[in-house]
C-alpha cells in the first residue's frame, strides 16, 4: 500500500452511492466515419514508433516505390518483398525493370525465376517466360512450381492439353505446391462435380510426400460429419509435413475444425506445432479463439504475451481485439459481490498522479507552500440507465474513465494554478475481487465532508463532480463543498460531446479555479512554464492516460492480482504515441514515465518491448533541460534490470 500516501476505510458514511465493480480492460477503438483502413485505395505504414499512417496508392507509387527499389536493387530478400508489395498493390508495370534485377542477382534461383517469369506473362510476354522457365529446368531440373508456371504460359496459350501434362508433372514432383494443386482440383471438379473434385484429391494424396490433399480430403469429412476419418488425414498430414509445420496447413486444421466446433481438437492437433515466429497471427488467433471459448484465459493469455513480444505494429488492433475479449471473460466468470461483502475504501493520491511528492520531477515545478488551504477531489460517480442496485462486475467503460480521469484532470489543474494543495479521493473495492467503485448517484455533501476529513492530510474544501453520460452531449455537474460543516457554497456545470470533452472541461476548470478563489480564499497563481496540456485532438487522449496511470497505479499495490489490469501494451503504446505527438510537452513525458515505473512493478516482462522506442524519443525528442536529465534518469530506473 506504498504507492499512495495513504489508503483508509473506517466507518461507512450514511449513504454512498450506490457501487459498481469495474475490471480493467483495453480502451475499445471505434473505426471513425470514413476510415482509411477500409479504403481500397489507401496504402497503411507505420513509423519507427509503431504509429499508423494511410497514404493513397497514387502517392505511393509516386514518392515511394521508386525510392524503395532503388534503395534495396542489390539486396535481393529486400528487393523481392518491395516487388512482391508492388505487385499485390496492382503497380506491375513498374516492376518490370526491378523483377528482371531480381532474376539477375536473386541466390534463390527458383524465386527469381518464377516473379521474373510470371511479370513477363502479366506483360504477355510468353515466349520470354517460357524461356525463363525452362532455362531454369534446364540448368537445376524439374521443380514443381516452376513446372506449373510454364503450365501456365501454354494455358494462357489455350494449349489445354500440354498445360495439364505439365501441370500434372509439377504436381509428381512437389504435390504440396499450392496455387498448382489449387488449380488441378478446379479443373477437375469443374468437369465431374464434387466427385471429380474429390478423386483428384485422392489422386494428389497418393503421391509420394503428399500432406496437402489430406487437408482438403479432411474437410470433406468434416462435412460428412466423420471426425475420425478426418482426425486421421490430419494426422497424417502433420505427419509427412515439413518442420516447422506450414503456416497454412495449421490455418486450415484449426480453421476447419473450429467452424465444426471441434475446440478440443484444434488444441490437441495444431498447438503442439505452434510457433509464434514462424506462424504468427493467423493461426494464433484460433488457437486464442479456441482457448477462449473452452474458458481457458490463461492460456489465451500466454499467446496473446507470445504474439506482442515479436513486435508487430500491424497486429497491435487484432491483439487489442483479444486483450478485450480475455478481460471480458474473466468478468463473466467473476462472482457478483453481494451487500454484506462489499466493503470500499478511499485511495488518496497527493498532488498530480503522475508527480509524486518524493519524484525527483517534482524539482521542474515550484514548491507548494505548506499554509495554501487543502481541496481534494472526489467523482467516480456517473448517471446510469439502469435501475438496479445490486453491485455488478463490469468492463470499465467511457463513462467510467471519465468519472475519475475527471477529478485527476481538475487536481492537476487547481495545483498548478493556484497556491492550494490538492489530493484526489478515488473509491476502491477491497477483497477477493478489487476494483474501482463507479457509483450510479451523486455523492451526498456529508458523505463527500466526511471522505475529505479523513486520513492524515484533511481538505479543508472538496470538489464533487458527477458525470450525465446517457445522452450526447454528455453533462458534468460539479459542487463545492466546505468540509468542516458539510455545506454546498457553490456549483457548476458543463456539456460537451462525449468525443471532445476539450469544448468542456478546460473551461469548467476555470470556472472551478473563480469558484475557489471567491469561496474557498484560494489565491490564483500563473502556471509554471512547464505545465502545459495537450490541445484537441488529443486533450481526450491525455484525460485517457490520466486515469489509465491511476489504473497501473492501483495493479500494483499489495493484493491486486494480475487480472485486474489488461491492455498492458496498449497502455503504454498510447502514452508513447502521445509524446510523439508533444514532444517538448513535461508534463505528457512524466506521464509516460510514471506510467512506465508503475507497470514495471505489474508487468516487468513487458517493458524490454519498448526499449528501443523509448530510447529514440529520448534521443529524437530531447526537452529543455533540465527536465531532459531528469526525465533520462527515471527512464534509466524503468530499464535497470
Amino acid at each position: 500500500m506504498n504507492l499512495f500516501k495513504k489508503l483508509f476505510g473506517g466507518g461507512k458514511p450514511s449513504k454512498s452511492p450506490e457501487p459498481a465493480e469495474e475490471r480493467r480492460a483495453p480502451l475499445a477503438k471505434v473505426p471513425p466515419p470514413n476510415d482509411p483502413a477500409q479504403d481500397p485505395n489507401m496504402i497503411r505504414v507505420f513509423d519507427k514508433y509503431g504509429r499508423e499512417f494511410f497514404i493513397s496508392k497514387g502517392e505511393w507509387r509516386k514518392n515511394v516505390l521508386p525510392g524503395s527499389i532503388q534503395s534495396e536493387w542489390n539486396n535481393p530478400e529486400q528487393l523481392y518483398g518491395v516487388i512482391l508489395g508492388a505487385l499485390n498493390d496492382g503497380f506491375r508495370t513498374d516492376v518490370v525493370d526491378a523483377a528482371w534485377q531480381l532474376y539477375k542477382i536473386d541466390t534463390d534461383a527458383i524465386r527469381g525465376a518464377c516473379v521474373w517469369g510470371i511479370v513477363l506473362m502479366e506483360e504477355d510476354r510468353l515466349d520470354e517466360a517460357e524461356k525463363v522457365f525452362r532455362d531454369y529446368i534446364s540448368k537445376h531440373g524439374e521443380v514443381g512450381v516452376v513446372l506449373t508456371n510454364l503450365a501456365k504460359v501454354y494455358a494462357t496459350r489455350k494449349d489445354d492439353t500440354q498445360a495439364e501434362q505439365l501441370l500434372w508433372r509439377g504436381l509428381e514432383v512437389d504435390p504440396n505446391q499450392d496455387n498448382g494443386f489449387g488449380w488441378y482440383e478446379v479443373i477437375h471438379r469443374e468437369r465431374g462435380g464434387e466427385a471429380g473434385g474429390l478423386a483428384a484429391l485422392r489422386r494428389v494424396a497418393a503421391l509420394p510426400g503428399s500432406w496437402r490433399a489430406q487437408l482438403w480430403l479432411a474437410r470433406a469429412a468434416l462435412k460428412s460429419k466423420d471426425l475420425e476419418t478426418a482426425l486421421t488425414l490430419y494426422r497424417e498430414s502433420l505427419s509427412r509435413a515439413p518442420r516447422p509445420a506450414p503456416g497454412d496447413l495449421l490455418m486450415q486444421i484449426s480453421g476447419d475444425l473450429g467452424n465444426t466446433g471441434h475446440l478440443p481438437e484444434i488444441l490437441q492437433l495444431v498447438e503442439p506445432h505452434f510457433d509464434p515466429t514462424t506462424h504468427g497471427l493467423q493461426v494464433g488467433n484460433n488457437l486464442i479463439k479456441a482457448h477462449l471459448d473452452l474458458g481457458q484465459g490463461d492460456a489465451a493469455r500466454r499467446i496473446v504475451n507470445q504474439l506482442y513480444a515479436l513486435k508487430r505494429p500491424d497486429w497491435k488492433e487484432n491483439l487489442s481485439f483479444w486483450d478485450t475479449e480475455i478481460a471480458k471473460a474473466r468478468v463473466g466468470l467473476a462472482q457478483p459481490e453481494t451487500p454484506q461483502s462489499f466493503q470500499m475504501a478511499m485511495l488518496n493520491i497527493q498532488g498530480p498522479v503522475w508527480l509524486k511528492p518524493e519524484s525527483p520531477a517534482a524539482e521542474l515545478f515550484p514548491a507548494k507552500s505548506p499554509d495554501g488551504p487543502t481541496v481534494c477531489f472526489l467523482g467516480s460517480t456517473a448517471e446510469i440507465a439502469s435501475n438496479s442496485k445490486r453491485v455488478q462486475h463490469q468492463l470499465s467503460d467511457a463513462p467510467g474513465r471519465l468519472s475519475r480521469a475527471v477529478p485527476l484532470f481538475l487536481a492537476e489543474t487547481v495545483e498548478f494554478a493556484s497556491n492550494a494543495r490538492v489530493q484526489t479521493l478515488v473509491p476502491w473495492i477491497v477483497g477477493d475481487t478489487p476494483g474501482f467503485v463507479l457509483g450510479g448517484v451523486p455523492w451526498t455533501d456529508e458523505d463527500a465532508a466526511n471522505y475529505a476529513r479523513q486520513g492524515d492530510t484533511k481538505s479543508d474544501f472538496a470538489v464533487v463532480s458527477h458525470l450525465k453520460p446517457i445522452a450526447d452531449p454528455w453533462t458534468l455537474e460539479l459542487r463545492l463543498i466546505r468540509t468542516i460543516d458539510g455545506k454546498c457554497v457553490g456549483t457548476l456545470e458543463t456539456s460537451f460531446p462525449m468525443a471532445r470533452p476539450e469544448e468542456g472541461l478546460p473551461g469548467l476548470a476555470r470556472q472551478l479555479l473563480a469558484l475557489l478563489a471567491q469561496q474557498a480564499g484560494v489565491e490564483p497563481v500563473v502556471s509554471p512554464v512547464a505545465y502545459q496540456i495537450p490541445a484537441a485532438p488529443d486533450f481526450a487522449y491525455y484525460l485517457l492516460r490520466l486515469e489509465q496511470l491511476l489504473a497501473v497505479r492501483c495493479g500494483s499495490m499489495d493484493g491486486v492480482p494480475p487480472a485486474f489490469l489488461s491492455g498492458e501494451r496498449e497502455i503504454l503504446d498510447g502514452n508513447l504515441q502521445l509524446c510523439v505527438a508533444h514532444p517538448g510537452n513535461v508534463p505528457v513525458r512524466l506521464l509516460l514515465v510514471q506510467t512506465l515505473l508503475a507497470m514495471k512493478r505489474v508487468r516487468p516482462d513487458i517493458l524490454p518491448e519498448f526499449a528501443e522506442r523509448l530510447a529514440l524519443l529520448q534521443k529524437e525528442h530531447p526537452l529543455t533541460e533540465p527536465a531532459q536529465a531528469v526525465l533520462q534518469r527515471l527512464f534509466n530506473e524503468v530499464l535497470a534490470a
